[in-house]
């Protein structure tokens, strides 16, 4: 008989648990088979899929039946490492040393027991085991140095990690250097060990924040700050780096990032899995991740990193339940929250989605993040008007709004123009265009609007030109510019620029009714008609649809005067 499992938020990594809360992942239930094969097969495609936790326990299932059997332990062993199950992958660890004494994934899941046990000596005899590669040989050095580190000797742990000569580590090898140096009190060589990396990771937050907190509390506040803000102009209100700068402004403490050895090796992990997702190695990274995880389950990094990588995978309900697993204290909590009304709403459960970010701005009114992203979700849901009051609570604290903030001003402006409010859109993609010139969203959004309307249409031609200059594949701002001269009358180029953006975007019903009008101002009536159609089939908005069926029924009315020349009689007081 096959068992049915429900598992949701309770599948979570052995060393770390939730706070009580509100799941918002909805269990997900899928049968064990009472077939060895049939769980076996079930696990293969669970696995191809990344699905941990469906593999990981059809591999136990199968392993039930056939415990001798060393790929299906292997197997076995990756799936429950991957999801996070600890005790499982330890014990898979000692069955497989076993039988094969060169398996180094399994030396280093061991290393990693004896870090968390503190028993050093053991954690350096399977590290040492565990080679086998550039990248496991630089591993094992670094978890190496912490295990010194562990014993108090950071003399040994410095000249083991230097013997990273390779200047691509060199960053790596000195962040490490300098957080053991901290750790064990040594403050001249950590400084200058954690300068050297910070000079040459300036983009790194890891290193930023591990050098912040190093001068603020060796008393250098302002030099700190410096640090923080320097990165803040790269990359805009992170919630680490804002959480750094509001404490270093209240003068209160900052407690270093690292506080033991076995933080320490975390971090080690934390990096490899982080490199990992970066290059889309997501087995690895989940593993490396998982580990560091077991060392230090309140890193709300690499909860969201591996949240990140489960989410880029479409395994939603992982990635909710990993959001859900980062503290209540940490400067990432409504980060992570924002993401699952995010995910919530990739999964079509529109309305929790909503709740949830609702709920986020009730806590937090003025929280920049969970107002973009409440008005992003307005905006796709069209409640243009609520969207538009989201933006501009996020608009009214910039001050002033900088170069990456136009898009701010260019949502705004979507959602007032979808309201109807056309002098408030314009004015807003007028000041996008201010903050980044010639940036082809906006340069096509109003340029087409103003072409649609038969207002400043030489100056729309113009934007949109230029538009379809910086974007040349893109099938939309080459539509646009293909209405924009149809309304000018200038049916060739119409047709020229409307056949080439239906080629870009054939799915698309605004590109194939503009298209369909072309053709029937050219004399194609049978090829307007068969666009029409196909613009009618292609779900178009409501009011759409309401123009395209009568001109399915009895075409295009006579032509008008082009819309130019229209302009140019009102201009004459015609």
């Amino acid at each position: 008989m096959a068992l049915t499992l429900a598992f949701g938020a309770s599948a979570m990594a052995d060393g770390a648990s939730a706070q009580t809360r509100r799941p918002l992942a909805v269990a997900s239930a899928f049968e064990v088979s009472s077939s060895p094969s049939g769980n076996y097969l079930a696990a293969l495609i669970a696995g191809a899929d990344r699905d941990t936790l469906a593999a990981s326990t059809f591999f136990r299932e199968a392993l039930r039946f056939d415990p001798r059997n060393r790929e299906l332990t292997e197997r076995a062993f990756i799936a429950s490492l991957s999801n996070g199950n600890m005790r499982e992958s330890f014990a898979l660890a000692d069955r497989i040393l076993k039988t094969d004494q060169k398996n180094g994934l399994a030396h280093l899941v061991l290393a990693t027991r004896a870090i968390q046990n503190k028993q050093w000596t053991a954690a350096r005899d399977s590290l040492n085991k565990s080679g086998g590669g550039r990248q496991r040989d630089i591993t094992a050095i670094l978890l190496n140095a912490w295990t010194y580190a562990g014993q108090g000797d950071g003399k040994r742990a410095v000249e083991m990690l230097d013997r990273i000569k390779d200047d691509r580590f060199a960053g790596f090898r000195d962040y490490h250097a300098g957080l053991i140096l901290d750790l064990l009190g040594n403050v001249p060589e950590a400084s200058k060990r954690l300068k050297s990396s910070y000079e040459g990771e300036k983009t790194s937050l890891r290193v930023v924040d591990a050098y912040g907190r190093f001068l603020a509390r060796r008393g250098d506040r302002e030099q700190a700050k410096q640090v923080y803000q320097a990165f803040d102009r790269l990359l805009p209100r992170h919630p680490i780096i804002r959480a750094a700068l509001s404490a270093l402004d209240a003068n209160k403490p900052l407690e270093p990032l690292v506080r033991s050895a076995a933080g320490g090796a975390a971090e080690v992990f934390y990096g490899l899995g982080a490199v990992g997702g970066q290059q889309n190695d997501s087995l690895a990274a989940m593993i490396y991740l998982r580990m560091s995880l077991h060392l230090e389950a309140d890193n709300g990094l690499a909860i969201v990193t591996l949240a990140d990588i489960f989410e880029r995978l479409k395994q939603y309900d992982r990635a909710l339940d990993l959001y859900e697993m980062v503290s209540g204290t940490s400067p990432l909590r409504a980060n992570a929250q924002i993401q699952s009304g995010l995910i919530l709403e990739a999964m079509g459960r529109s309305d929790d989605a909503l709740q949830q970010l609702k709920g986020i701005v009730a806590e937090q009114p003025n929280d920049i993040e969970a107002l973009t992203a409440l008005g992003n979700l307005q905006r796709t849901r069209k409640d243009y008007v609520d969207s538009a009051a989201s933006y501009t609570r996020v608009i009214d604290q910039l001050k002033p709004p900088a170069r990456g903030d136009w898009t701010l001003f260019y949502f705004r402006g979507i959602a007032n123009e979808r309201s109807k409010q056309w002098p408030l859109a314009e004015a807003d993609f007028k000041k996008a265009l201010e903050l980044f010139p010639d940036q082809p969203l906006v340069l096509n959004y109003l340029g087409y609007s103003w072409v649609d309307q038969n207002v400043n249409l030489e100056e729309g031609l113009r934007l949109l030109r230029r538009a379809v200059s910086l974007r040349p594949d893109d099938g939309y701002v080459i539509d646009s510019l293909g209405w924009a001269h149809f309304r000018m009358g200038r049916y060739e180029e119409a047709l020229r620029e409307l056949e080439r953006a239906i080629e870009l975007k054939p799915g698309d019903p605004v590109i194939n009714d503009h298209l369909g009008d072309a053709y029937w101002r050219m004399g194609r009536k049978l090829e307007a008609h068969f666009q029409w159609n196909h613009a009618r089939d292609l779900k178009p908005e409501p009011e759409d649809l309401e123009r395209i069926l009568k001109k399915v029924d009895k075409g295009l009315e006579d032509e008008p005067k082009p819309a130019s020349a229209e302009a140019d009689a009102k201009k004459n007081g015609g």
